[in-house]
Parts: structure tokens; C-alpha cells; sequence
């Protein structure tokens, strides 16, 4: 299963969740996103991007829950019934988010030093640490709600050949989330979100 799943998560993020991130970037959003998957089939149930140039609250993972939300209430699963994955790992907001919206999981790719040193956003540990006193974005991945999951992690658990294939696709990833980034960065002044 962990190698299904890592490659339905990859290809989620880069067929479903960047091109939004794409397109929100355009209109001066960060390049967070994220997506439910039901678990039996990983089959999407939806995604989103930031639009944080509508509403600061509006993080990528908010988005994507208001999108989950906003579907009639008989189309879509149980939070507990689907996947909870997420372009960068969550924020305190979006950690509280997903906590109150039921969900029991959530996949990540780039971690916080990520955000931070690659992505030039440093919000995420800088709030943790001034607000929780949480130093180094140090959480508790697994708790009472739910269990979080760096795929880096998973990847390491497999075969050397689909550590390979899954290492270009995620360099294929990171590239193209920095061409986004460099987009975003270079017109984040223009916009008028707190913590730009």
C-alpha cells in the first residue's frame, strides 16, 4: 500500500494541487496547497490552493476544507473515511483546522525548514516558537486526532529502484514549486496580506 499511496500523493500534488497553486500564485497567493483523497480507492474528493488575497485565513489547507465542506453533505465521505495531503506541512492554523474538521491523518512534502529556507516564507516555525513555545516546529506528529506523515519518511521505506523514481519526481516537484515561489516573492509586495 505505501507505495500506491506515495505514488497517487505525488501525482496529486503535481496534477491536481500545483496547477491551482499555479494559477492562485497568479493572482498573488502563497504556493500552499492541498487535497482530500478518499482512503479505500485514493480516489480525489477535492482540492485547493491559498487565497489568502481573499481572506488571510484562507491557507491552502483551509481552502481545501472549505471545498470539502461546501460539497453536499451526501457526496462526500467522512473526514475519518479519507486522506488528508498537504503540498508543505501545516501551520498551527491549518494543524488546528484539520484537528476540528475530524480528519485523523495528513501527508506532507516539504517540511517547515522547507517553507522557511527554500520557499522564503518562515511564518510556520516562527509562530510555533513565539506563540507555543513549540521550538523547531516540533509538534506531536502523532496524538490523540491524528497522525501526521512526511513522505520523504515513507520514501525511504522503499525498494532502492522506487527511491530513485520517487526522488526525480520529487525534484521535478520542488523545481516547480520554486518557479511558483519566485513568483510569488517577487510580487508579494503588491499585496496587502499580514505576514506576506
Amino acid at each position: 500500500m505505501t507505495a500506491r499511496l506515495i505514488d497517487r500523493m505525488l501525482a496529486v500534488l503535481e496534477h491536481d494541487i500545483l496547477p491551482l497553486t499555479r494559477e492562485g500564485v497568479g493572482q498573488g497567493n502563497k504556493v500552499f496547497g492541498a487535497a482530500v483523497l478518499r482512503k479505500p480507492d485514493l480516489g480525489l474528493v477535492v482540492a485547493g490552493t491559498n487565497e489568502e488575497t481573499r481572506n488571510p485565513l484562507w491557507h491552502g489547507e483551509i481552502s481545501c476544507l472549505n471545498r470539502f465542506w461546501a460539497l453536499p453533505q451526501e457526496s462526500h465521505p467522512a473526514p475519518t473515511e479519507c486522506l488528508f495531503v498537504s503540498s508543505h506541512e501545516p501551520c498551527s492554523l491549518c494543524l488546528s483546522a484539520i484537528t476540528w474538521s475530524g480528519f485523523d491523518n495528513f501527508y506532507y512534502l516539504f517540511r517547515y525548514e522547507d517553507t522557511r529556507d527554500v520557499f522564503g516564507i518562515p511564518h510556520d516555525l516562527e509562530i510555533l516558537r513565539e506563540v507555543f513555545r513549540c521550538e523547531d516546529g516540533d509538534y506531536a506528529a502523532d496524538n490523540a486526532y491524528w497522525r501526521s506523515y512526511y513522505l520523504g519518511d515513507l520514501m525511504a521505506e522503499g525498494t532502492a529502484t522506487q527511491r530513485e523514481a520517487w526522488a526525480a519526481r520529487v525534484e521535478r516537484l520542488r523545481s516547480a514549486y520554486g518557479v511558483v515561489s519566485e513568483r510569488y516573492q517577487s510580487g508579494k509586495g503588491d499585496q496587502k496580506i499580514p505576514l506576506g
